[in-house]
């Protein structure tokens, strides 16, 4: 099945050719999916089934709760504790790890809730979740009279207490999906029986203003499909079910393309290892794809192991105006950009590493970076590659090493193992030597990034496809969040450096450039 592409932004997120695939079938009416990034599993609700399911790669599908109270929409708060829509008690929830639960809004005004559909979770910790009526009908919940005259979408505040209507009551007739921006300066909320999403304000209190009709029409006399589960990926764009799978809206609200699904799409949820494996709850099934891009820094996607333990800081992020940085949590590594590796006249420059290296402007992008980090107190480390004469203790494993002896490259003290003119350590910079492509194996580069309390690395250097790439699988790995700036890096040529850059690095990194980590870093 070939995805459609409307806008050429829209293949900068997903390959229009990715297949998608299937996780299981045979299931009444899928929706809520939400990934444990602890864990690593998926979970998902039936709600006519009234059952909760787990999807994991070792047990496959298992069900989980049944009765489940027709469970519909759900996520995690930043404390790993799971936030539930449930239809049949129209209810928000919040199960603790130690099977705990807890009311967390039920009425407003003294009128029961309609049937808490969606739901999200503020870095602040509130908690917003729209309120259609859904739950009150046949097979999708539990059929029985409302209460309440209108359809709102609501705010629970950090710490709890009773819910907040944010909007006008008759705005909405089935207000469903909504998400934040990467920025969480806007609120969308669609509405599946108008068939558009609107876009809000938030303020710093909170509530909501500025209503405007963010994208309409999202509806086909041809496909089934409407409005219903909706998600920002890093950049700020919207992924919303729509007819004949997944519709993708830039920020400024053009339709850039269509994820093509082969049943009708309830939600969508990112998860993975990596959180570039798109989740999408279809009737009858659950389907996944895997993009180019991830999801907006949920507070929970970051929580570590053990229970009860509060998510730590937010991963970078890239909405529209660009990746923010903390400059107090990054190291920027200098990885082997050494006379051998890249320059005329050293041992490797046959192998075309220094021509791409001068096509890539790399010394003279790593040299302005580096000098932007210091100035905003970013710490700067070194990676050479040193040799020993004679190579004393390098493994002829690979040819990479054999060719590094035969070459006599990188020994201590010749030019060859010297930095490149221009990057040579600046008082307070940190050096750390290797025999490995890796800068993590056998040197003192993780000591360093404890002792400085840095979590995020900005990867430079050469050759991309091998100490770049090997250096940010590791961390990510590891739970570094890894950068790679690919104008601050080289290898033997343009080929190897793009099969890099735009298949594997998107997979552990955030992929950008130097004039962007630059820009982040100065706030």
């Amino acid at each position: 099945m070939t995805h459609a592409t409307l806008r050429p932004e829209f293949e900068d997120l997903i390959d229009p050719y990715a297949p998608v695939g299937q996780l299981g079938t045979g299931f009444t009416f899928t929706e809520g999916p939400i990934w444990h990034p602890v864990g690593g599993y998926l979970l998902f609700s039936d709600m006519p089934a009234d059952v909760r399911r787990r999807w994991d790669a070792t047990r496959g599908v298992v069900e989980v709760k049944h009765p489940s109270n027709k469970c519909n929409g759900m996520t995690y708060d930043a404390d790993l504790n799971l936030i539930v829509c449930e239809h049949a008690t129209s209810s928000l929830i919040r199960e603790r790890p130690d099977g705990r639960r807890e009311v967390l809004a039920s009425h407003f005004e003294k009128q029961e809730l309609n049937s808490p559909n969606d739901v999200c979770v503020h870095s602040s910790g509130a908690i917003y979740f729209s309120d259609p009526w859904y739950g009150r009908m046949p097979v999708y919940g539990v059929e029985r009279p409302r209460q309440l005259g209108f359809q709102g979408v609501y705010r629970v505040p950090p710490g709890g207490g009773a819910p907040r209507l944010l909007v006008d009551r008759y705005m909405f007739d089935q207000p469903n999906g909504l998400c934040f921006s990467p920025d969480e300066k806007r609120l969308y909320v669609n509405d599946t029986v108008q068939t558009l999403i609107r876009v809000f304000d938030v303020e710093a209190d909170g509530s909501l203003s500025n209503a405007r009709v963010f994208a309409n029409g999202i509806r086909s006399e041809l496909e089934p499909g409407v409005p219903d589960g909706m998600k920002c990926d890093q950049r700020g764009n919207i992924w919303v079910t729509a007819p004949g799978g997944v519709w993708v809206y830039a920020m400024n609200g053009d339709l850039l393309g269509k994820v093509r699904v082969p049943e009708l799409v309830a939600n969508l949820s990112w998860g993975g290892a990596d959180f570039r494996t798109l989740f999408m709850t279809a009737t009858h099934s659950v389907y996944t794809v895997t993009t180019k891009i991830g999801p907006r820094a949920e507070p929970y996607m970051t929580a570590k192991a053990g229970a009860g333990v509060a998510a730590s800081a937010s991963a970078p992020q890239l909405p529209a105006d660009g990746l923010q940085l903390d400059p107090k949590r990054c190291a920027l590594i200098i990885q082997d950009l050494q006379n051998d590796v890249i320059m005329e006249g050293g041992a490797f420059a046959e192998s075309g590493a220094p021509a791409h290296a001068r096509a890539q402007h790399v010394v003279d992008n790593v040299r302005r970076l580096a000098d932007a980090a210091r100035a905003r107190g970013v710490v700067v480390i070194h990676v050479w590659f040193i040799v020993e004469a004679g190579a004393p203790g390098l493994t002829l494993n690979a040819p990479l090493f054999e060719g590094l002896v035969d070459s006599k490259a990188m020994v201590r003290g010749s030019w060859g193992a010297a930095p490149v003119a221009g990057l040579e350590p600046r008082p307070g910079d940190f050096i750390v030597e290797k025999m490995r492509m890796s800068a993590w194996e056998g040197s003192r580069l993780e000591t360093i990034l404890k002792a400085t309390g840095r979590d995020m690395l900005i990867d430079t250097g050469a050759w991309t496809n091998m100490s770049i790439e090997h250096t940010a699988r590791t961390g990510a790995d590891k739970g570094y969040f890894m950068i790679v700036p690919e104008d601050c890096c080289s290898t033997m040529n343009a080929e190897w450096h793009n099969a890099s850059i735009n298949y594997a690095l998107q997979n552990v990194s955030t992929v950008t450039d130097c004039k962007t980590v630059a820009a982040a870093l100065k706030g």
